[in-house]
């Protein structure tokens, strides 16, 4: 073959690549957006045959609502509309049918009491597939493997068990304490500092990490921070148009990016295990979640890395999500001085000033753990619950709900609704979970598992951990507001400086306050000796 024939040959063979190259890029710039409005249309069509949708606002041709919801309060949002078209209400999330709720009737019937189909989620490409690897039983779908991981992060703290880390949790409460009386301005990191140290040790039976800027606490709170993110509503374009999954790896840099991520993750929290099940076999009985799910590992029919990262799904959830409640608590207690007063009063007068709260008071102290409850309605960290997906056709009300839709529960529109909560349900008001005489707890709301509010969530998908978090929450909040008055600011003007509540930072799947300034200072001069002598009781000194 002449050197000018092989020329040619090759310049056929490129221009073959070539039109392949255009072909396919064509397809995907057009193709593919024109074969998602014939799907759409159709389903449209389809969804009609079988009855009503919900009413809701008009959307455009294939974004659907999308557009309206970017750059918003989407709870905000959710409540301007359920004023139009009520309690429950459709949009269209490109393609994604959804429906809203936002009454408790509602979302009792259909997440609690049809719970057997409205427990899947939705299909999480980055989070819930590339960047945990279909791990992270919160973000996985209703299979098998769920099912597992569920039942035994249930078994694992459970009401009775979690009773088990009370100590840890006085103990990361007395050292907090002690961080707020030396460097009061930094209230927030150590409030990070002492989530995460507490949930490293429950999980992995280590113990408190004094250092924040520990190398482990770092990697786990990156890890936290990355899968929180990567699962908020259009976090990635391609969880919102599937069909971008179809694109080459090469035009795909979030799939490389959470598959790299996948493999360092799963590298760290296989080392936190299997070091955990060395000490389990060496005779070691510290209490933590890793070494129940080791003990029970068989029974559970769990993996090595599905009983890994079970932990770390746990890791993850509390280390986050803790912190930001309890800023929460801080900004409301600076608003609201006489709720201060009230909670003090009690502590004073169960506990006295000669020591810190323990767990043995928390019978006696019926107004702190009202505080709790009210923390978590009044501005809780997730407005809207994380979707639950329909797994079948359904009816309410004459509404049709087809298959695979998404249901979010708008949490903040629930606990706002004055017909439950009162006149003054946006006021801060522990009273309202109290009696008249404020000596014992109401009886909680139905359909809210005994805690009077939602801030756990709903049916099979509720917060595995909200038990570890209440302990937590009265623990700290009564050793706070024993040691500490938590004031407004005030400029060198005289200015007092009061936080908007409703001015927050969403960071995905949390909304936690912006930060603000406010004045922490010893309630009397012998918080110290007495917090001292508490970290040298527990061998801190």
């Amino acid at each position: 073959m002449s050197r000018l024939e092989k020329c040619g040959d090759s310049m056929q063979r490129l221009g073959r690549k070539l039109s392949t190259m255009i072909c396919t890029s064509f397809t995907i710039l057009f193709g593919l957006p024109l074969m998602l409005g014939l799907i759409i249309t159709a389903r449209s069509y389809k969804h009609a045959r079988k009855g009503k949708l919900p009413p809701g606002p008009k959307g455009w041709p294939i974004i659907g609502n999308l557009l309206q919801l970017r750059g918003k309060k989407s709870w905000l949002q959710f409540a301007e509309w359920r004023r139009r078209y009520g309690d429950i209400f459709y949009i269209n999330l490109a393609g994604q049918d959804t429906v809203v709720i936002s009454s408790l009737e509602i979302a009792s019937e259909l997440l609690e009491r049809r719970a057997g189909i409205y427990s899947d989620r939705a299909r999480n490409i980055v989070a819930g597939e590339l960047l945990t690897g279909g791990l992270v039983f919160a973000f996985s779908q209703h299979n098998d493997a769920w099912k597992r991981q569920r039942r035994g992060a249930h078994e694992a703290l459970n009401k009775q068990v979690v009773k088990a880390y009370c100590p840890l949790q006085e103990t990361e409460a007395i050292l907090l304490i002690s961080q707020y009386l030396s460097s009061p301005g930094e209230w927030e990191s150590h409030l990070r500092r002492a989530s995460m140290s507490l949930v490293h040790s429950i999980m992995y039976g280590l113990p408190p990490v004094l250092d924040s800027e520990d190398p482990d606490i770092l990697r786990v709170n990156r890890f936290t921070v990355r899968a929180l993110e990567a699962a908020a509503p259009g976090a990635f374009l391609v969880d919102s148009i599937n069909w971008l999954e179809y694109l080459p790896r090469w035009m795909s840099p979030w799939r490389r990016y959470a598959e790299a991520i996948f493999k360092a993750d799963s590298i760290l929290f296989d080392e936190l295990f299997e070091d955990v099940r060395r000490k389990v076999e060496a005779g070691d009985e510290t209490p933590s979640v890793a070494s129940s799910m080791i003990r029970d590992q068989e029974s559970l029919n769990l993996t090595n890395r599905e009983a890994a990262w079970v932990s770390a799904t746990l890791f993850a959830g509390g280390s986050g999500t803790t912190p930001a409640q309890l800023s929460w608590f801080m900004l409301a207690m600076v608003l609201y001085p006489e709720v201060q007063r009230r909670a003090q009063a009690e502590l004073d007068r169960v506990v006295g000033r000669g020591r810190l709260p323990t767990f043995k008071d928390y019978d006696n102290l019926p107004y702190i753990r009202a505080v709790v409850k009210e923390t978590l309605r009044w501005n809780g960290i997730a407005p809207l619950s994380i979707p639950h997906r329909l797994s079948q056709d359904d009816y309410y009300e004459g509404y049709f709900l087809p298959k695979g839709t998404l249901c979010i529960v708008n949490a903040w529109s629930l606990h706002h609704e004055k017909a439950i909560y009162g006149s003054n349900a946006y006021e801060f008001e522990p009273a309202r979970y109290l009696v008249d005489d404020h000596t014992e707890l109401r009886d909680a709301l139905p359909d809210t598992r005994e805690e009077g509010h939602h801030g756990f969530g709903f049916g099979r998908r509720i917060c595995v951990g909200r038990h570890v978090v209440n302990n937590t929450m009265f623990i700290d909040i009564a050793c706070i507001l024993w040691s500490f008055h938590i004031e407004p600011t005030v400029n060198e003007k005289g200015e007092v400086f009061h936080p908007d509540p409703m001015d927050c930072i969403d960071e995905g799947l949390v909304v936690r306050p912006k930060p603000f300034p406010c004045s922490i200072t010893p309630r009397n001069e012998d918080v110290e000796s007495v917090v001292l002598q508490a970290k040298e009781l527990h061998g801190y000194v």
